[in-house]
């Protein structure tokens, strides 16, 4: 990098050293305002230009430059770039010394000092090369990149796995100030960097908190991206890409909240399934991917390779258009310039084909179509192929245009046979998905007579079955039995098949699952919509979620079950080729139909008859349909109005007045709208929790609430730095609201080392891990928020028999509670339903529920106090006060023993002898330094020199002996700040000294 004169020439500005060797080749220079106690006003203007002006990729505090005696130019060799000076002067002198022992020693071989400036420029552009092409490869700059990598670690002190995917100077505005700095966007986080004249401005957002993510613009900002976290707005300006950097924030924010929703998207795209290697341009070209799929409706396999401008003659018209040839693996695609006159598909299995005109069928719409623009794959896409489908679609063409609109015609091309291995397969299977399907066989359009057989039954029963099948996350979910029957009417069975797929997995995504994720989403996109184009009814009824409770039914079966059928095939017609966005315009006309009589309804129950009327009343004039079927909806319409609204033309009326609607809009709403969705469902589920963890520990709402968050983001944490987490591996968004996240040792012990209250317990590990062990009750090696909350509502109570009782538990083996309800060695079932009884009416577990502890677990029990007293001030009254409860215990045992075998009292009496002493020589030698919690064995040694006979004590005897003892019942029950501690457990969950 060559630097300016001026830059180089202020002797007041910069210190300089000269090497004595080779004349003035080499420069070590310091910049003034760094390493220069007190810093003043000139290191504050220092750190300022950094920020702002990013000035470090410039003039770094330390470099070595490279000068010759007759140039007025400096070349920069290295820099340093820590803002620690002792970090700094040793990253700068080890270059120093690699020039000295690499570089110097050999300049004495060149004669002209245009040879050595040459060698040194490409001695240092080789190794910079070289370093880079392992992980900057990708990056368009990889040294500005490099600069602004060490700048995000060092402001942000994030874990090293985090990655650093762009960044870009923006505006922070706080209130109506804004701080000029650098937006950092990373797999995890959007992080945000101001320093001005000594105001540091810090800014941390987990991608998953963000509840809206928008571009926005108002008086003040003419245009921002707007973000909203944790209910407070973040809007960033001025930015030079403004653009492209909302498409990758749009990006980062739904990855994250797929990856935690949607795991099996992410192993099936290698791209994204490891977040340490997503980039910038990685991103780029998978939306580009994402798009032309989309557009095209192609296989998800696809991916865009190649995209030409050029001119595509058009056979029809007799001209040739401009637009752009997209190719992928198997496909070759052209889209006119705008998208709108025509474009074609061209799969490589295949020639294509231009069928000739068919003089005598032009009677014939679709046939003259055909001849026209071509039949099957290669056909040609038109605004009058729109036409014709708002008028309808033949019934025996129907099957073969859906296959070709949806794409299911290249899926069911590539994966020839899969079907029946499916079939073949899932045959015989019985599962939750299986026993729904057979109970719903029955309910789909039962009144039709394709579905009075075991014909028909039995193909709806593959087709589902082969489905869940192959879709386990999915499985079978309501409504799919009704869309299926539908599709089984116009098409064979394997083809029913791919166009179930179609719909559940590119077309309607994430609709057919338990939490309708997709279908609410589109729900918030009507809304948008209605907003839009509906101003009267929106200022009649201000509260718009009627609409989308209404309307759920309308998009989860495309209009099937409030139209009769065979109104409703003309509308999965134009879903087919149109997407959601024919759902969406239909939507709108059936409200602006009836718009007065909505206005004038006074409450939503009068509103839903209305449109239920509405729907009764929509017939298809030019339907095939049997008559039976046709007098079915008829007889179902004894409270339908006098008139008849045709299914053609409400269509073509949706189509009219909203066609203008474009799914690139839709696509952004949809974006949009997830993440708030998704943030609403999740905000509904942590209520959900706190309200039911609320009744078993005594935290506030806003103590569980933060310690929610804190449990969230450790599974969260768990999902994106730790590969294949039992955390991650076992979360379902189908499950409970209590099974949601849940943590694996590993996770749990790192909370569990910022939250617990003793925190100069020396063992922390072994504590987590007993903790751990004991409230994991079904040893699934995972715990729930609730049994997280129980355990350290018991810590930080101020009740000292319940603290005690929770340690004296931990040394019990695992089960060892449990079966004191059961019994040892046969299970008694009656003691278990005892126990379910107990558990529901929430008994209070009393001490004498409690095992013995042996005397193995007894010694082990006693070192954890000795550890977790460890660095309190009172450490050697409570010491003390430990050693003299073992020793009178001990003696009580053996003074029990006694009374129990009278028949040798020689004998006992040596060996309470014995056992006293070598007992008082433990209790007095034993310290946190000399004993190994994590040893086991040690411990049963030292219990085997004690005394050969078998000792325990219950845990009555150990609590009455340790309430004589005032430091130890003062230690436990001293309060502890929660609050604090939650604090300082936020601040500190994402440094690295945490992860390790």
């Amino acid at each position: 990098m060559w630097l300016k004169p001026e830059e180089i020439l202020l002797k007041n500005a910069f210190k300089l050293w000269v090497t004595e060797k080779d004349n003035e080749y080499f420069v070590l220079q310091r910049r003034r305002g760094y390493g220069e106690g007190g810093g003043g006003l000139t290191g504050l203007l220092v750190g300022t230009l950094d920020t702002v002006l990013d000035s470090t990729s410039k003039v770094a505090p330390f470099r070595i430059l490279h000068h010759t005696p007759d140039s007025q130019v400096y070349w920069s060799i290295a820099c340093g770039s820590f803002q620690q000076v002792w970090a700094l002067y040793h990253e700068i002198y080890q270059h120093w010394d690699w020039l000295q022992q690499n570089i110097m020693r050999t300049l004495s071989v060149f004669d002209s000092s245009e040879d050595i400036t040459s060698f040194v420029q490409g001695k240092i552009r080789g190794l910079i090369a070289e370093e880079g092409k392992s992980s900057l490869v990708l990056e368009d700059d990889p040294e500005k990149f490099r600069e602004a990598l060490l700048r995000f670690e060092k402001w942000f002190e994030l874990p090293p796995e985090e990655k650093l995917v762009t960044y870009y100077s923006c505006s922070y505005w706080k209130g109506k100030v804004p701080c000029q700095g650098w937006l950092y966007l990373s797999t995890n986080f959007l992080c945000f960097y101001s320093y001005l004249l000594g105001a540091e401005v810090k800014l941390v957002i987990s991608w998953d908190e963000i509840w809206r993510l928008e571009k926005t613009s108002n008086v003040l900002l003419t245009e921002s991206i707007h973000v909203l976290a944790h209910g407070e707005d973040h809007y960033f300006s001025m930015l030079l890409h403004l653009n492209e950097t909302f498409v990758i924030m749009e990006q980062l924010a739904n990855y994250s909240i797929k990856r935690l929703f949607d795991k099996e998207a992410f192993q099936r795209e290698p791209a994204l399934c490891d977040p340490l290697q997503i980039t910038k341009r990685g991103l780029e070209a998978h939306a580009k991917s994402e798009q032309f799929r989309t557009f095209f409706r192609l296989p998800k396999e696809e991916n865009l390779l190649e995209v030409h401008e050029s001119f595509l003659w058009v056979p029809f018209s007799h001209f040739n258009t401009l637009g752009k040839i997209c190719l992928s693996e198997n496909y070759l695609c052209f889209a006119s310039q705008d998208g709108s006159q025509c474009h074609v598909i061209i799969p490589m299995r295949e020639n294509f084909i231009c069928f000739p005109l068919k003089e005598k069928m032009k009677e014939q719409s679709w046939n003259i179509h055909f001849s026209e623009y071509g039949r099957g794959t290669s056909m040609f896409f038109t605004r009058k192929t729109r036409d014709l489908i708002v008028r309808g679609v033949p019934e025996a063409l129907r099957g073969e245009l859906w296959m070709l609109f949806s794409g299911a015609v290249n899926d069911m091309a590539t994966h020839p046979g899969y079907y029946t291995e499916l079939v073949e397969q899932s045959l015989g299977t019985s599962t939750l998905a299986t026993d729904e399907i057979e109970r719903d066989l029955h309910r789909s359009l039962p009144e039709h007579p394709a579905f009075q057989s075991d014909t028909g039954i039995s193909a709806l029963r593959r087709v589902l079955t082969a489905y869940a099948y192959r879709n386990p996350k999915i499985g079978y979910c309501q409504a799919m039995n009704i869309l299926t029957s539908v599709l089984l009417l116009y098409a064979k069975e394997e083809e029913a098949f791919w166009l179930l797929v179609a719909v559940c997995e590119r077309m309607l995504p994430d609709y057919f699952n338990r939490r309708i994720i997709g279908a609410l989403v589109d729900q918030a996109v009507f809304e948008d919509l209605i907003r839009e184009n509906l101003p009267q009814l929106v200022e009649h009824m201000t509260d718009l979620s009627f609409f989308s409770s209404v309307s759920l039914s309308w998009f989860l079966t495309l209009f099937i079950s409030v139209l009769p059928i065979e109104s409703a095939v003309n509308v999965v017609d134009c879903f087919f080729y149109d997407g959601i966005k024919a759902i969406l315009q239909l939507g709108l006309a059936v409200l602006d139909y009836n718009m007065e009589a909505l206005i004038s309804c006074h409450d939503d129950a009068e509103a839903v008859t209305i449109l239920n009327k509405f729907f009764d009343s929509v017939t298809n004039k030019d339907s095939p349909l049997p008559p039976t079927v046709q007098q079915a909806s008829v007889g179902n319409n004894d409270k339908t109005s006098h008139f008849n609204v045709d299914i053609s033309e409400l269509i073509r009326e949706a189509y009219e007045k909203y066609g203008t609607i474009r799914s690139e809009e839709v696509e952004s709403s949809r974006k949009k709208n997830k993440l708030y969705v998704i943030q609403t469902l999740e905000d509904t589920t942590k209520q959900n929790v706190i309200r039911v963890v609320s009744q078993e520990v005594r935290f506030s709402a806003s103590q569980l609430d933060e310690l929610y968050n804190l449990f969230k983001r450790q599974h969260f944490l768990s999902c994106y730095w730790t590969i294949n987490s039992p955390a991650l591996l076992h979360h379902d968004p189908s499950l409970a609201y209590l099974e949601q996240y849940q943590l694996g040792f590993q996770q749990f012990s790192i909370l569990f080392f910022l939250l617990e209250p003793w925190a100069f317990c020396t063992t922390k590990s072994t504590l987590s891990l007993w903790v751990f062990r004991l409230i994991d009750e079904n040893q699934d090696g995972l715990v729930n928020f609730k049994e997280f909350c129980c355990a350290l509502d018991t810590l930080y109570s101020n009740s000292f028999t319940n603290k005690l009782k929770f340690l004296f538990k931990l040394h019990l083996p695992p089960g060892e509670f449990y079966l004191t309800f059961i019994g040892r060695g046969k299970v008694d079932l009656q003691a278990y339903l005892k126990q379910w009884q107990n558990e529901i009416l929430k008994k209070e577990e009393t001490i004498k529920d409690l095992p013995r502890i042996n005397q193995t677990q007894f010694i082990q029990f006693s070192k954890t106090l000795y550890n977790i007293f460890h660095g309190d001030p009172e450490e050697e009254s409570l010491y003390r006060a430990v050693a003299h409860v073992t020793s009178l215990l001990l003696r009580m045992e053996e003074v029990g023993r006694r009374l129990q075998e009278p028949s040798s009292p020689a004998e006992t009496s040596k060996s309470a002898h014995v056992s006293g002493e070598e007992s008082s020589a433990e209790d007095a030698s034993t310290t946190p330094e000399s004993s190994d919690t994590s040893s086991p064995h040690n411990s049963q040694d030292a219990a085997s020199d004690l005394t050969e006979v078998e000792w325990s004590f219950s845990f009555e005897q150990v609590l009455a002996s340790l309430l004589n003892e005032p430091a130890i019942v003062g230690f436990f029950e001293r309060p502890v700040d929660i609050q604090t501690k939650l604090a300082q457990a936020k601040a500190a969950q994402l440094k690295p000294k945490t992860h390790k």
